[in-house]
């Protein structure tokens, strides 16, 4: 852990040489992308069905917090090999809000290559153990200025408002402030008449409140509901099949859910990675309930899931990306609409069951920081990037606490908010030592690369990261 915590000191001093720049209308007007709606439960480009094709995309994992996206010269180095590998999407866990990042979402977009997003870093997120203080205005606006940037772009597909959050039952107590940022994040583009980007939280696969997590994040009311979810999910490890892996059952149980369903992160290295479940995942037997996923992970990091090595500017692919290719080929999308479910709309809330579902389903959600209102009328302004102090211990938190669903609160001074979730930067739970996957329908322990900067910045809060 302290050497997590060293590298990544480090890396937060190299925020003040990116130069602040939002994007540019020209990188704008020549994405030459289609931005991806919402319908029912799936992706739409146009009046096609989308299916996300993609990757975890973090190189340095977390020893090194870096922004991908304003390395533009990396950038197009590895879309080369996004663009053989046959992606449509990459997902960037950590981006320095002060950055710019025309270069590389122009080229993203001229290969036709859309990003999703995590809106939050180790040191603006909330904190698990103790979300409400963390929930406060300098976390707000931070993440504002985020998707303030991003937005701009046609190619950003949607943003995660938090990874894991809830990564057991008793930290489902953090659930309402989670789903409150994913509220106030859908309210603030609306407010400021930006791009309606979907907006969603990725989830822990944990047996005891994954189905409860995923209904929690789509009941209530249309203001306070998620676009859309996804969780981390590695329990097909090869050689498996539909059954044995228990993804049959996750269909079955997600069956007539009403927003999209995607897997944030997939690829069990328990054994050699041969991919098998890419092939049911773009069936048919997927499709009505699914749409895609993004693979664990572009670069190789510590915990081994890497398609690609990662030296100086040299790239040298691995087995499994050979194997992730192949895969690929091999599998085209359902013809048609992928008998997805046209109407969508809300479930009902899940109802409180200690200790593994810690969330009363008659109460409300955590009110928007007073100071933040500001924000949603005048803009979130300049984002302070990597080299900000932090916000898990400052400014001023919400005056509301909360210990249930948002049924009767929109947390917003407008009153047009909406919902979902929010967390560190990484792709694990923070128990996770990434030895060995278990058996489907546990918790699945999920990479540790990006992921310890994550868990030091939800256990401990950004002060810890800066002893």
């Amino acid at each position: 852990m302290k050497g997590a915590i060293s590298s990544v000191a480090v890396a937060l001093s190299l925020g003040a040489q990116f130069v602040l720049a939002a994007p540019s209308d020209v990188a704008k007007r020549g994405s030459g992308v289609t931005p991806i709606t919402v319908k029912g439960n799936a992706f739409f480009k146009g009046n096609e069905r989308f299916y996300i094709r993609g990757v975890d995309y973090q190189p340095g994992g977390s020893s090194k917090l870096a922004d991908p996206i304003a390395d533009a010269e990396s950038c197009k180095r590895d879309i080369k090999n996004f663009q053989d590998l046959g992606l449509n999407t990459i997902r960037v866990y950590s981006v320095d809000n002060s950055a710019n990042h025309d270069e590389c979402m122009k080229a993203l977009a001229d290969a036709g290559i859309y990003l999703v997003l995590d809106v939050n870093t180790p040191k603006y997120s909330l904190n698990r153990a103790n979300p409400a203080p963390s929930y406060n205005d300098v976390y707000l606006q931070y993440i504002f200025a985020t998707v303030d940037m991003f937005s701009r772009y046609d190619n950003t597909l949607a943003f995660f408002s938090g990874n894991e959050v809830i990564n057991d039952g008793p930290s489902s107590v953090a659930a309402p402030y989670v789903k409150a940022v994913t509220r106030d994040l859908r309210n603030y583009l609306k407010e400021q008449k930006l791009r309606q980007v979907p907006v969603g939280y990725s989830a822990a696969d944990v047996d005891t409140n994954r189905l409860e997590m995923a209904e929690y994040m789509n009941c209530g009311t249309a203001d306070e509901r998620s676009d859309f979810f996804a969780f981390n999910d590695y329990s097909w490890c090869d050689p498996s099949s539909f059954t044995t892996s228990g993804w049959d059952q996750k269909v079955k149980n997600f069956t007539g859910y009403g927003i999209p369903l995607f897997l944030s992160e997939y690829g069990c290295n328990t054994n050699k990675r041969q991919f098998q479940e890419v092939a049911a995942l773009y069936s048919t037997k997927m499709t009505g309930v699914y749409s895609g996923g993004l693979v664990y992970e572009y670069s190789e990091e510590d915990s081994n899931y890497g398609l690609v090595t990662i030296k100086g500017s040299d790239v040298t692919p691995l087995p499994d990306y050979k194997a992730l290719k192949s895969a690929l080929d091999k599998t085209a999308n359902p013809q048609g609409d992928g008998n997805y479910n046209k109407t969508g709309g809300a479930n009902p809330c899940p109802k409180k069951n200690s200790p593994n579902w810690d969330v009363d389903s008659t109460g409300s959600l955590p009110t928007i920081p007073k100071p933040a209102e500001k924000y949603l009328k005048d803009g979130a302004g300049k984002g302070v990037g990597f080299s900000g102090k932090g916000s898990q211990w400052a400014g001023t938190a919400s005056s509301s606490n909360s210990t249930g669903n948002g049924s009767s609160s929109s947390g917003s001074s407008s009153g047009s908010s909406s919902a979902s979730t929010t967390s560190g930067a990484a792709g694990q739970t923070s128990s996770a030592a990434a030895s060995g996957l278990v058996k489907p329908f546990t918790v699945s322990m999920a990479p540790v690369a990006v992921s310890l900067v994550t868990i030091v910045s939800t256990l401990f809060g950004a002060s810890f990261i800066l002893l």
